[in-house]
């Protein structure tokens, strides 16, 4: 088993990091949130004063922040102390710039690094269900394999550095303007005098059958494990949606494509969250669309 330092205990780190104690690593954490650092020692995790004290002595080092700017500055403080061939495992989502640049920094002293963000939402997190897709070398990536496979259970090597970042993004604009469109659907039903378990279960045998229909469906009644029918409590917040879609947008600027569907959904969500809704579940933007109208 490896001594690991897991850097972000937040919603998702924190479950993470319980999974790896679970899988019988031991795992020394550092989080910045006095309530995260309590909740992971609870779930065995060894609190350290600080994110460099967690990475002395560690065989692999795992962060989970919130931009590329976060990641970038806590690499540069930890690649000074962390051992010869220490592991860095990148798990946040962060642009695909940051995290080439983040590649780049542990190659200059000659580390071996993997940009793996995950999907799978606090449950996924929870229940060791994630979906991890990497970016690094093969050798890196072979190294990372068996430590990420005690958190999730689709590890998914999409290339270089960068590459799971580039994955992540490219999913998650798919996932935006999906639930954004069978939001759509059930705001449409109910102005045509369709019930939702009609559209359900129509939708979901035919061509407009989707994940943000069966599994996750924006509207209570159908999926019962849907965050509809808990009050659209996060899962996977609309504030974070919109922050993905973001990414998406400014890779799509700075490669050349053209993403309209991408760039709407982004707009949609940034009302939503402007609205004060950047704290419920994404799939409560089916709520957003009812009240739009036309001008």
């Amino acid at each position: 088993m490896a001594n690991i330092a897991f850097i972000g205990l937040g919603n998702m780190g924190g479950p993470m990091a319980a999974n790896l104690v679970k899988a019988g690593h031991k795992v020394s954490g550092f989080d910045l949130v006095q309530a995260s650092k309590d909740a992971a020692k609870a779930d065995g995790v060894s609190i350290a004063a600080s994110a460099t004290d967690a990475a002395k002595g560690a065989e692999i080092v795992i962060t989970m922040l919130p931009a590329g700017k976060h990641v970038l500055s806590v690499w540069k403080d930890l690649v000074p102390v962390v051992g010869k061939n220490t592991l860095l495992i990148d798990c946040s989502t962060i642009d695909v710039e940051s995290a080439r640049h983040a590649h780049a920094h542990a190659t200059e002293h000659n580390l071996p690094s993997i940009d793996a963000p995950v999907s799978g939402g606090t449950g996924g997190a929870k229940g060791a269900t994630l979906t991890f897709m990497a970016g690094g070398r093969d050798v890196a990536f072979a190294k990372a394999k068996p430590i990420l496979e005690a958190m999730g259970k689709k590890i998914v090597h999409c290339g270089e550095a960068g590459a799971g970042q580039a994955a992540k993004i490219c999913n998650n604009m798919i996932l935006g303007i999906s639930m954004i469109g069978v939001g759509e659907a059930f705001v449409l039903a109910e102005k045509l005098g369709l019930s939702h378990k009609a559209l359900f279960d129509v939708a979901s045998t035919s061509s407009g059958q989707c994940w943000s229909l069966t599994t996750y469906c924006p509207v209570p009644g159908p999926v019962p494990t849907s965050p509809a029918n808990n009050e659209y409590k996060p899962g996977f917040a609309a504030a974070l949606m919109l922050k993905d879609l973001r990414l998406s947008q400014e890779a799509a600027k700075a490669s050349g494509a053209v993403t309209p569907l991408g760039g709407h959904a982004e707009s949609i969500y940034e009302a939503f969250d402007k609205a004060g809704h950047g704290g419920v579940d994404f799939s409560g933007i089916v709520n957003h669309l009812r009240h739009l109208t036309h001008k």
